[in-house]
């Protein structure tokens, strides 16, 4: 592949102003109208939306408010919007609850549940999947237009621009591809297939507010300040996750992309334009525990297995949280969850550590523990990593 271009712009808060302005900017660096056709060019916009809703200021979702200004931006150049995600109701309208619903009513712009539109089965040439079924809307859309979080993710250890359209696939086979692929490097194949699925992509990615520690929702808000975007998904992901600290070939979503001509990965192949990565860079970002990529390049590879097993992360139910709501019990795709004396209780011996539950668990009631090996090699990694700042004068 050639090389990627990809816009790093500074925003300060969620003023409609300041992103206003950030994302005017962004589409500037891209000739003015970045990748958007003529008036009338249908989008589909992929918004970043995890089940149970929680507010804004969790950082777990894109912010409404993002969404609503990126909105108005596209509808001054005549486009046809849509905006949506795969959510479930089961506690009522959670496009209600978190934003979504509002932010799009205030521009005009339909917000759809994908799993009430259809979905249409589709042929791959993926490296798991021959084929996937993927939202009608996404498919009749012109250019999907994608609108991830920058979060830390305690599988994959980090979500962006690839790992947000796993959402246009029914949550039914998201819960099977958990389970078929429990790995994190097989897990990352079958996302970037999905991925493949979508080449006429522009992603605008949410870093005003991330998420750090353990994400993509317990973990906690971390303010970095910026808008990112480019036409190659893969190079977004691979500049956001630099700024966060990680080196992005060690996050496999990126690797695995590049490798199959996907984007572009290296940052030696991406020219950054609007702030330098190295005047941004997040000296203090927390990472997840689920840090085995981390030591694919630099352990031999059967040193590497063992260290896999023992940072592989269990989930663990606190009693004291535990509302026995039922919906872990209801995500879990192994079905090793049960409700024992009106608490939630993970049979470990069973559990395929997808992390679904520790995922959906709206009470943060499910914590994630590590064999004591793992837990050496975790705080080792974090005292490297402050070695390396200091060292660098960060």
């Amino acid at each position: 592949m050639g090389r990627a271009r990809v816009a790093v712009v500074k925003c300060s808060s969620y003023e409609a102003e300041a992103l206003s302005g950030a994302v005017r900017r962004s589409l500037e660096l891209f000739g003015g109208s970045g990748p958007f056709l003529d008036p009338g060019t249908s989008v589909f916009v992929k918004i970043n939306h995890l089940s149970p809703h929680a507010p804004p200021d969790r950082a777990i979702c894109t912010h409404p408010l993002f969404v609503r200004e990126v909105l108005r931006v596209l509808l001054e150049r005549g486009l046809r919007l849509t905006v949506g995600d795969d959510v479930n109701f089961g506690r009522g309208d959670e496009f209600l609850a978190t934003g979504f619903r509002q932010a799009c009513a205030e521009v005009g712009v339909s917000l759809v549940n994908l799993r009430e539109s259809g979905f249409v089965k589709i042929p791959l040439r993926g490296a798991v999947l021959k084929s996937v079924y993927v939202a009608r809307p996404v498919l009749e859309a012109d250019l999907v237009l994608n609108l991830p979080k920058l979060k830390t993710h305690s599988f994959t250890i980090f979500t962006g621009a690839v790992k947000n359209m796993y959402g246009v696939i029914p949550y039914g086979f998201r819960l099977d591809g958990h389970r078929r692929f429990p790995r994190n490097d097989l897990f990352s194949r079958m996302l970037v297939d999905v991925f493949s699925a979508f080449p006429r992509q522009f992603t605008i990615m949410d870093a005003v507010v991330g998420m750090e520690g353990e994400g993509p929702s317990s973990g906690l808000p971390k303010t970095i300040g910026l808008v990112i975007s480019g036409a190659d998904g893969v190079a977004v992901d691979a500049v956001a996750s630099r700024i966060a600290g990680y080196d992005p070939l060690q996050v496999l979503t990126t690797s695995e992309a590049q490798a199959r001509g996907l984007g572009v990965g290296d940052l030696s192949s991406i020219d950054i334009v609007g702030e330098k990565v190295e005047d941004i860079e997040t000296r203090d970002f927390r990472p997840s525990w689920a840090a085995t990529g981390l030591f694919r390049h630099w352990l031999p590879s059967f040193f590497y297995a063992y260290v896999s097993g023992q940072l592989i992360l269990t989930p663990e139910v606190i009693p004291s949280k535990c509302t026995a709501c039922l919906d872990c019990i209801n995500i879990c795709p192994a079905k090793t969850i049960s409700l024992v004396q009106d608490r939630a209780r993970v049979d470990e011996a069973r559990c395929i550590h997808c992390l679904c539950c520790h995922e959906v668990c709206f009470y943060q009631s499910i914590r994630l523990k590590q064999r004591p090996v793992g837990r050496i090699f975790r705080k080792g990694s974090r005292l490297y990593q402050v070695i390396k700042n200091l060292l660098q004068g960060k």
